[in-house]
């Protein structure tokens, strides 16, 4: 009896415990904070209280939307994670490689992966490939031979691109430029126009001799066009293009070439893209398509590299160009930074998740402080850029140092306009990252030239970025950049 007493006390007091540990729970707020994100950090950084109002207005009506956003970074986890395990990935391929790089399993591991969750036929994953700019530059003369002709589909080229398309036409390839509509838009059918175009010059093999060409119009190049696609705005204000949108271009293109008799190599910039929509270009008729992992695909732990993925022939190609003929994509040391390259990978969609998230909220919150921002806060994102137009050289200033002033590493610093390598503008950059230039990483970058547009992008933690466009938006505040010139918008109906 005494045995069955206690231990029905012991039930009685366990059960006394719990429903007092709920009821506390239950006083406390149901696990509810005391204040919301933006009141504490208007309390560590003296912010203004109406831009804490707007914040929380902007927070309560972007949920459902950053929700989609986490949601979608989840199913792409999953292709992420079976590419990992067809792969067969062992702690044998994380251990690395040093000199020529021979028989690194890691090596060859990792390039199938990304072929895997990219849907193309190769992969050439690299350290030794410095940035997206060097990854694409591999693309194009893998895809451009003397005597063929290279077409923009989307306007100019980013800055760093150029000198590339100038080194193409010193080798004899011809080079055609298709604005954009009225809208900022590719157009479908005036690219498609110029492919065909230019596949009839191709085919005749009347590319221009350049001034390096020597036998410039061989075999190589005749009859061959590449169609070059920058997925993102860069540093245009524009909108950025989606994966729909770019496969349409590339059948229309690709019906009109074959009309011409002549072969169509489609080259994806990549950049600030992969993993924002359910598919990447490679599923929408790309041939080559290349980026950074310093940007989406590294996570925020590649600490340099960049990939190619494609079509087997034309990724092979890119390697003897990284490498030397016969060379190829069979050598590469990895030299002890392949786990960070995997373990990159493997968080990358969670890094974009939280990036996308974190630019619904600060295009909702700029957008109600009378910012034009692109996109809005619920319209479709292919990438991670968030625009922001801020009309004046100083306001862009102003706006880069708040941005600073959120960062982890070098928040005391003071951005300041420079000339860069490959830009034809002074930049401002606001970058307080682990590694320099990593764009998964908060960071904003905007050249010094009207309109005077600040592109926001990447961020770890969603909670960084909203931070952060907050911290910007005092800041701009307290220099007279700003009033409130509209009150938080209503949350819409249904949402």
């Amino acid at each position: 009896m005494g045995g069955e007493g206690e231990e029905g006390r012991g039930g009685e007091g366990e059960a006394g415990r719990e429903e007092s540990d709920v009821a506390l729970f239950e006083r406390r707020g149901g696990g509810a904070l005391a204040e919301s994100l933006y009141a504490a950090a208007a309390a560590l950084w003296d912010l203004p209280a109406p831009l804490v109002d707007m914040a929380e207005a902007a927070e309560r009506l972007t949920a459902e939307r950053r929700a989609f956003w986490r949601d979608r970074a989840d199913r792409a986890f999953l292709r992420v994670l079976v590419a990992f395990q067809k792969a067969g990935v062992t702690e044998a391929h994380l251990a690395g490689s040093t000199g020529y790089g021979y028989g690194d399993v890691g090596r060859e591991a990792l390039d199938a992966i990304f072929a895997q969750v990219f849907g193309a036929q190769a992969g050439l994953v690299r350290a030794q490939i410095v940035s997206g700019t060097h990854a694409l530059s591999l693309c194009l003369r893998a895809a451009v031979g003397p005597g063929g002709v290279l077409v923009s589909g989307t306007g100019p080229p980013y800055d760093t691109l150029r000198p590339q398309v100038e080194e193409l036409q010193d080798f004899g390839a011809r080079y055609l430029e298709v604005s954009l509509d009225r809208s900022g838009r590719a157009d479908p059918e005036g690219v498609a126009a110029a492919v065909g175009e230019a596949a009839i010059v191709a085919r005749a093999g009347t590319g221009t001799p350049g001034r390096r060409a020597g036998r410039a119009s061989g075999a190589d190049g005749r009859g061959r066009v590449c169609l070059f696609l920058q997925r993102s705005c860069g540093y245009e204000p524009v909108p950025s293009r989606e994966i729909a949108l770019l496969g349409t271009i590339i059948a229309r293109s690709r019906e009109e070439a074959t009309a011409a008799g002549a072969e169509l190599v489609t080259v994806v910039d990549n950049c600030y893209g992969e993993f924002v929509e359910e598919v990447e270009p490679s599923r929408a008729g790309a041939d080559l398509v290349a980026g950074s992992l310093i940007k989406n695909p590294g996570g925020g732990l590649a600490p340099t590299g960049g990939y190619v993925v494609g079509r087997a022939d034309l990724v092979a190609r890119a390697a003897e160009f990284l490498t030397a003929p016969g060379l190829g994509g069979k050598v590469g040391p990895t030299l002890g930074l392949g786990r960070l390259l995997y373990q990159g990978l493997f968080l990358a969609p969670r890094a974009v998740g939280a990036a996308l998230a974190g630019a619904t909220f600060a295009a909702a919150f700029l957008d109600s402080l009378g910012l034009n921002v692109s996109p809005k806060w619920h319209e479709d994102r292919t990438d991670i850029i968030q625009s922001v137009h801020l009309g004046s050289r100083e306001a862009v200033l102003t706006f880069a140092r708040g941005i600073q002033a959120a960062a982890p590493v070098d928040s005391a610093a003071r951005p300041e306009p420079a000339g860069l390598p490959g830009y034809d503008d002074e930049v401002v950059m606001a970058a307080g990252t682990f590694v320099q230039g990593a764009s998964i990483e908060l960071s904003l970058d905007a050249p010094l030239r009207a309109p005077y547009v600040a592109y926001l992008q990447g961020g770890l933690y969603e909670a960084h970025l909203k931070v952060a466009t907050v911290l910007a938006a005092g800041e701009l505040w307290r220099a007279g950049h700003l009033g409130l010139a509209a009150p938080p918008r209503p949350e819409p109906s249904g949402r």
